[in-house]
């Protein structure tokens, strides 16, 4: 009889944390970028070109990568297969403001599969100024929403944010 009580108190927990788990998540970065805002988004609109300032790029220069699509229009996707870091998934553009926002679906196939909206605006703050949004967004399915509860995705992915919109700033800006 033991066993069942502390059974339904797992159960009753586990349904606790669920209720109270965050189900979605969106975290974003901005930075500033002394350049006319067409320049900065011919950076942005281009899955090749988003390798050349991306963190998880230049944390296995050796992964293995294949293109489909025109790269730069609605359908183009980008494949990653790489190590323990940078995992394996595919990225495919699916929707562009020309000279404005690219939106794109990441889909995560390891260490563990999942798929989140990422989204990269410009805005001109001036004609030699833009500033660029970096943003990435979705939903925690359960199990995955309660252990959301310890982990903080702002934290995490943020720093990789941050790291990706200055490696673009100092290209831009060289």
């Amino acid at each position: 009889m033991l066993f069942l009580y502390i059974l339904l108190g797992l159960v009753v927990l586990i349904l606790i944390l669920a209720a109270l788990a965050p189900k979605t998540y969106d975290v974003s970065r901005s930075v500033e970028i002394a350049k006319p805002k067409s320049e900065v988004f011919q950076q942005l609109k281009y899955l090749k070109k988003q390798d050349e300032w991306s963190p998880w790029a230049r944390r296995d220069p050796n992964m293995e990568q294949k293109f489909t699509g025109t790269d730069g229009e609605v359908g183009a996707i980008s494949y990653w297969n790489g190590n323990k870091e940078v995992g394996e998934g595919e990225q495919e553009i699916t929707k562009i403001a020309d000279g404005e926002r690219v939106e794109t679906q990441l889909r995560f196939l390891k260490p563990w599969k999942s798929t989140s909206d990422a989204y990269l605006i410009s805005e001109a703050l001036d004609d030699n100024h833009t500033k660029v949004i970096w943003g990435f967004s979705g939903k925690n399915k359960f199990p995955m929403s309660i252990m959301m509860l310890f982990m903080n995705m702002d934290k995490i992915i943020g720093k990789d944010f941050e790291e990706g919109l200055s490696n673009l700033k100092n290209i831009l800006e060289k």
